[in-house]
């Protein structure tokens, strides 16, 4: 087997201890930073038949910084900065850099039938550009959030509102990640306003600058909001209607189902006092079984198989939703939505339970 990854990262860390827990000799790793430095490795590493998983660039700021100019070069910009710890920089730019890498990748691929590919580039890049995700699970049937497309900036944000007669959206950067820069807006006809989102706006030596902050902040000053909304919308930034998480005590939650070779498979509830209730900003896993009827889960599994079904060439992708009386909506497909570290399925984690359904050597 053969990664394109991040060799210290904590991912490739659990499948190489699945792959020990199964017998399996380890990994062989080729580094996203070499592969982007020099491709032709890639056709060496594949020189016999193997089984391929790519795995996210994020870990590694080098391969980070080298997608960003990459994307900065097509798009006919000037190169940037490298981004410090959590700084929304220029994330429209880096997609073009991943989209271009991931072409490349896949015509490479094309061109090396003797290997297994976990997840297909072209799928990667599609559940990477959310929007056109969204858009491309509804036309492949899945109930999804309404969709009221690109915002242009605060002042184009209104006009979506008042065209389409909603007071409460989600605001979501078109190529974030990991709940970053999303944003829960809501005003009232009195005009007030409200926005909570984990992006932060720092002004200093007469730069304005975007931080994804794991403490997520509500705002109620509306040049606050509309400086934040103004500097995303830079990035790309799309709107979604406002969809209610059903509640559990004093928490809300959706769901995270990891679906293998189309089937679900682990599946767990992700609860939280705030907004945004992704696990990696404190908040708590809740064991679905106990919150969802059975026509609920029932809906669970039906709406992930059909999302799967839109990914063909993804043996393993994780689907976020919220399922509230029978009915479910997928909010996001992830490309590398199995990092689920402990959670068991049929007693097995997410890692050993793909390598014991792809490999059989």
């Amino acid at each position: 087997m053969i990664l394109l990854a991040t060799g210290g990262s904590k991912r490739v860390r659990l499948l190489q201890a699945a792959r020990a827990q199964l017998a399996l000799p380890p990994a062989r790793v080729l580094e996203w930073r070499d592969w982007l430095a020099q491709p032709a490795l890639l056709e060496t590493a594949l020189s016999q038949p193997c089984r391929f998983k790519i795995e996210p660039p994020g870990d590694d700021a080098v391969a980070h910084v080298q997608l960003l100019h990459d994307g900065c070069r097509l798009l006919g910009r000037a190169p940037v900065r490298a981004p410090e710890h959590g700084e929304l920089l220029a994330m429209d730019a880096w997609f073009a850099g991943f989209s271009s890498a991931m072409a490349r990748l896949a015509r490479q691929l094309a061109a090396l039938p003797r290997a297994h590919v976990y997840n297909a580039p072209g799928e990667i890049t599609l559940m990477t550009d959310k929007l056109a995700c969204q858009r491309h699970l509804a036309e492949h049937g899945v109930r999804i959030p309404a969709l009221l497309g690109r915002v242009h900036g605060y002042d184009h944000l209104q006009s979506l509102l008042h065209q389409h007669d909603l007071d409460r959206v989600y605001l979501k950067p078109r190529y974030g990640s990991s709940a970053s820069g999303v944003m829960a807006y809501r005003r009232n006809r009195s005009g007030r306003q409200q926005a909570t989102t984990s992006a932060s706006l720092v002004r200093a030596g007469g730069e304005t600058r975007l931080f994804n902050v794991k403490r997520i902040a509500r705002h109620e000053n509306a040049a606050d909001i509309a400086a934040l909304v103004d500097a995303l919308a830079k990035q790309e930034l799309y709107a979604e209607a406002w969809l209610a998480k059903p509640r559990c005590g004093d928490s809300h939650y959706d769901l995270r189902v990891v679906a293998i070779a189309g089937q679900p498979a682990h599946r767990v509830a992700r609860l939280g006092t705030q907004m945004m209730t992704n696990l990696h900003l404190d908040n708590q896993r809740g064991d679905p079984c106990s919150l969802l009827n059975e026509l609920d889960m029932a809906a669970l599994e039906a709406a992930t198989r059909q999302a799967a079904l839109a990914f063909p060439a993804s043996g393993v992708a994780g689907y976020d939703l919220v399922v509230s009386r029978g009915q479910a909506h997928v909010l996001e497909a992830n490309a590398f939505g199995d990092l689920l570290p402990g959670l068991l399925w049929q007693g097995h984690d997410t890692h050993v339970a793909q390598l014991r359904h792809f490999h059989h050597d």
